[in-house]
């Protein structure tokens, strides 16, 4: 089973960019479709974006046009570019395997002045 680990997360300034990254532990051409997760204190976890085997994307419509998921297929690893980021964007990020019900530690991202 590929594990995935994410990193990348810190603390930035609201209207700032965090490029975080998910590190597959195999080949992630072997998971159809990877997504993003985030989850904010007191609220559920919820999905970001999606990605494809094929190339397809799919955003939720906080993240539309702010948010770019990417799959390097060689270096075995999924991307999310965050853009235009805002304090609403407080969450620890998680990727994983859309069929998969067990996740990581995830990765911390604050917003903040």
């Amino acid at each position: 089973q590929v594990q995935l680990v994410e990193s990348g997360g810190g603390l930035v300034q609201p209207g700032g960019s965090l490029r975080l990254s998910c590190a597959a532990s195999g080949s992630i051409f072997s998971i159809a479709t990877i997504g993003w997760y985030r989850q904010a204190p007191g609220k559920q976890r919820a999905v970001v974006a999606i990605a494809s085997r094929g190339g397809a994307t799919h955003y939720s419509e906080f993240a539309k046009g702010r948010f770019t998921i990417s799959r390097d297929n060689v270096k075995n690893t999924v991307y999310l570019q965050m853009n235009s980021l805002t304090p609403e964007d407080t969450a620890v990020y998680y990727c994983n395997d859309v069929t998969s019900s067990e996740w990581g530690q995830g990765t911390q991202v604050t917003v903040s002045s």
